[in-house]
């Protein structure tokens, strides 16, 4: 990953080369992102195996459609409700251990679901999911900021968000292999299995990441202290892409408008997204698919082409010093990938190749996203600022998949609630537009 490096001149720092800054970053982005990359990825394959459960659930209770979407909505609400105290307890107390109580705390409960017998159980399960997973996302995105100036946010964020994809590719084929093939195994149903392998792992990679991670590069004893004065000058000496806050402190970022903007655009990306992550199980199957397995094969083809295009789009995002722009580009082609399946009355081919189009652009646009809030919101106000938006944004996939089920199940046809996912996310570039603008043009040194 190659971005412009700031280089300090003037100091015993000047005869540092862009190879050697380069050197240093590649040393971290091995240490690191491979590791939060898998962490992640679990994560999100615990919020969203839900989608692909419900499936062989409804042979084995009686859950309505509005029930699942309700299931799959209130997991936000704890995560809305316990986010903000994570993140700033984070501050405090560094990543390692919140990443231990996190992980550890909603792997036990993610495995608890296969337990799950009536609506209320289904229910307090997944708030309680959502509550004890708060704070892991705009923890990670916080984390990467005591780590990476601006200029290399873009790339490294997207790069990271590829483990919704990655996972996303891997969800289809193994929820469905494991309904599949171990449904009946010890007396257990396939979806039950589905939860208990997939939601240990979460607790054992809380145990690792205490043991294995450093919560700032001065902690870091696999890096030289010529290596820890390259990084800190690179983050002392920051230029952003976008005009940022004067935040002092929390009472100044709540009485931001511009947060509570953002945050609104945030809501209506993720509030899209995340009902179209829920729903594409139900809409291949819609378009002739019956096998569980080929559901699943089929569902990984547009996170496979996401992966690719959320790389190159941050990175070209870092390459042109631009954030705004490239965001709006991302929810457009997510609208119009949406378009071409409503248009496609249900061919197969075209249908997914609208999914494709739409998948490249929500899976890129939510890092280009955190990238730009990370360079808008100040040092003092970054922990509660990332967590206040995320937190805010995340009650709309608490409202969207419960919203859209029921306009679903009364019209018989997804097609009005795809038109209302659409017009969410053409708002949400609207409303970033105009909430932030760009950063007045700089140089770089070399």
């Amino acid at each position: 990953m190659s971005t412009p490096a700031l280089s300090p001149t003037g100091t015993r720092a000047a005869s540092r080369t862009t190879d050697a800054i380069e050197a240093v970053y590649r040393k971290v982005n091995w240490r690191i992102i491979p590791f939060l990359m898998l962490c992640y990825a679990v994560a999100f394959l615990d919020r969203i195996n839900i989608g692909y459960a419900q499936l062989q659930m409804k042979q084995t209770l009686t859950f309505s459609d509005a029930t699942y979407g309700f299931g799959a909505g209130i997991f936000f609400v704890g995560y809305f409700l316990f986010e903000v105290p994570s993140n700033l307890l984070l501050a405090k107390i560094g990543a390692r251990k919140t990443l231990l109580r996190i992980m550890f705390i909603w792997g036990i409960v993610a495995a608890a679901m296969s337990f799950v017998q009536t609506p209320t159980q289904f229910y307090v399960a997944r708030f309680l999911l959502g509550m004890f997973e708060a704070g892991f996302f705009p923890g990670i995105i916080l984390y990467f900021t005591f780590w990476y100036p601006s200029a290399r946010r873009g790339q490294l964020i997207a790069l990271f968000m590829t483990a919704t994809a990655i996972s996303s590719v891997i969800a289809g084929p193994l929820c469905g292999g494991i309904m599949k093939y171990a449904n009946g195994a010890g007396g257990l149903h396939g979806w039950q299995w589905l939860f208990i392998v997939e939601g240990l792992p979460a607790a054992v990679l809380g145990v690792i990441a205490y043991l294995y991670l450093q919560d700032k590069p001065e902690d870091a004893k696999w890096l030289t202290p010529d290596e820890k004065q390259i990084l800190r000058y690179q983050l002392d000496h920051d230029e952003k892409d976008v005009e940022s806050a004067s935040h002092t402190g929390l009472r100044q970022l709540f009485a931001d408008p511009k947060v509570y903007s953002l945050a609104l655009a945030y809501f209506l990306l993720l509030g899209a997204t995340y009902t179209m992550v829920f729903w594409i199980p139900t809409l291949i199957k819609s378009w002739g698919v019956a096998d569980l397995f080929m559901v699943g094969l089929f569902a990984a083809v547009p996170q496979l082409f996401g992966i690719v295009g959320t790389v190159w789009i941050g990175r070209h995002s870092d390459k042109h010093r631009e954030r705004r722009w490239h965001y709006v580009a991302c929810v457009a082609a997510a609208a119009a990938g949406m378009g071409i399946i409503v248009l496609s009355q249900g061919n197969l081919v075209a249908s997914m190749m609208g999914l494709i189009l739409a998948g490249i652009g929500w899976i890129a646009a939510t890092p280009l996203f955190f990238t730009t809030i990370t360079e808008y919101l100040s040092k003092a106000s970054a922990a509660g600022g990332i967590a206040l938006i995320s937190s805010l944004g995340n009650l709309g996939p608490a409202a969207s998949p419960s919203l859209t089920g029921l306009i679903t199940e009364q019209t018989g046809s997804p097609v009005y609630s795809m038109l209302l996912v659409m017009s969410f996310y053409i708002l949400s570039g609207i409303i970033l537009l105009m909430a932030v603008r760009a950063a007045k043009p700089h140089t770089h040194t070399a």
